[in-house]
């Protein structure tokens, strides 16, 4: 018998699980609903780590090494604060154009048979028949929706107002700009996705947002406003808006989403639909191609569909636990970025690397920045000791 999937979202996740499905088995007839066009996106670029490279290449090599090929990389941060700054060695980071990331994936699909079909969107009354149904379909799901009691979705809102946008400027490490403005502090998120571009992320307080008339002012005057107070950070380029009319910018607060359960009959919750983690820990598309990966695990080592997806739900319920406690403190930092921000630079930029830590809220700055430091020094002399540990017993004494 034929098993049939219709995956309803053609983000990363959907195409994803998508690909890994048919690679686990051919047979498998799989469609995913996509209802925007094909080579339309929002957003920039998305970041991920090593780790998801490693996981990506043990799940699909072919896919994985395109996404590498088409990654730019980074090893430093640098935070900019008032007219001061502090650069630091980090782990390596990848960055990659949202709209290439969809190519990518979208061309491995269909070499290996999935039926893409765009500008076909799918509502509740019209899911397709199939013996498996993923609701991709983002943070506002309709799929979700429409058995809201059964799945329990509770979405979190946040304090901060934000912004996302591009800009031609290519940022040669990840950077956070702080600026003091007359009503308070505004900073971005920049890193690279390309040779070409980057992603600018902005965020202040609301009142920030109101003061400086961001609520107000239509695209072309925000970005001008925003242009001005990062100037020093973009070398004078431009920030690029998603919209090309005269519209207002679009400035919400994140949300954070968590549902009681991920699963109803057939139907499964995938990425952001099942969940959603702060943008300032940068995430977001790893958690979902993560999904992805454990949906497709869980169907292939069940015999039947309830127990896999019992089991992909109990195991992606657990494994995110770190990611949304560590984003939750995250945006917290930032809403609290005036305990902070009045510190020597490099000092900040310690805490800032420190920002997931649950214990930094109630220990003042200074504090924990030594106490940091010491727990840092006795685990290097631990790891010295270690290290010598074989040598020393193998040295002739006398």
């Amino acid at each position: 018998m034929r098993v049939k999937v219709a995956c309803v979202g053609g983000g990363p996740a959907g195409l994803y699980l998508s690909i890994l499905l048919k690679l686990q088995d051919p047979a498998y007839e799989i469609t995913v609903h996509e209802r925007d066009p094909e080579g339309s996106t929002y957003g920039w670029g998305v970041t991920y780590w090593r780790e998801l490279l490693d996981k990506l290449h043990a799940h699909d090599p072919v896919s994985a090494r395109a996404v590498a090929e088409s990654s730019v990389r980074w090893s430093e941060g640098v935070a900019h604060v008032r007219d001061l700054a502090t650069r630091q060695p980090g782990d390596t980071g990848h960055g990659i154009g949202r709209h290439r990331l969809l190519e990518i994936l979208a061309a491995r699909a269909r070499s290996l048979g999935v039926h893409l079909r765009y500008e076909d969107g799918i509502t509740p009354d019209t899911v397709p028949d199939a013996d498996l149904v993923v609701a991709a379909d983002g943070v506002h799901s309709a799929l979700r929706t429409a058995h809201a009691d059964h799945f329990g979705a509770r979405l979190t809102p946040g304090r901060n107002r934000y912004l996302w946008l591009g800009t031609p400027h290519v940022f040669d490490s990840f950077t956070f700009a702080f600026v003091e403005s007359d009503h308070g502090w505004i900073w971005c998120y920049g890193y690279a996705y390309s040779p070409e571009r980057s992603t600018c992320v902005i965020e202040c307080a609301p009142e920030t947002w109101t003061g400086l008339g961001l609520d107000r002012a239509d695209e072309a005057e925000g970005l001008a406003t925003l242009e001005k107070l990062f100037a020093h950070v973009l070398d004078g380029r431009p920030l690029v808006g998603r919209s090309s009319g005269g519209g207002a910018a679009q400035w919400p607060t994140f949300r954070t989403l968590t549902n009681r359960t991920w699963h109803h009959g057939n139907l499964v919750l995938l990425g952001d639909a099942a969940h959603t983690t702060h943008y300032s820990i940068g995430a977001g598309t790893t958690l979902a191609l993560e999904d992805a990966m454990a949906l497709a695990d869980a169907v292939r080592t069940h015999d039947g569909l309830p127990e896999a997806l019992a089991a992909y739900e109990r195991v992606r319920k657990a494994a995110l636990l770190p990611a949304q406690s560590a984003a939750r403190h995250s945006a917290q930092w930032y809403e609290n970025l005036t305990r902070y921000i009045d510190l020597p630079p490099e000092r900040m930029f310690a805490l800032l690397g420190q920002r997931h830590s649950p214990l930094l809220p109630h220990v003042p700055p200074q504090l924990y920045y030594r106490l940091d430091r010491a727990a840092g020094q006795l685990e290097s002399l631990r790891r010295l000791k270690r290290w010598l540990g074989p040598r020393l017993a193998r040295t002739p004494l006398g």
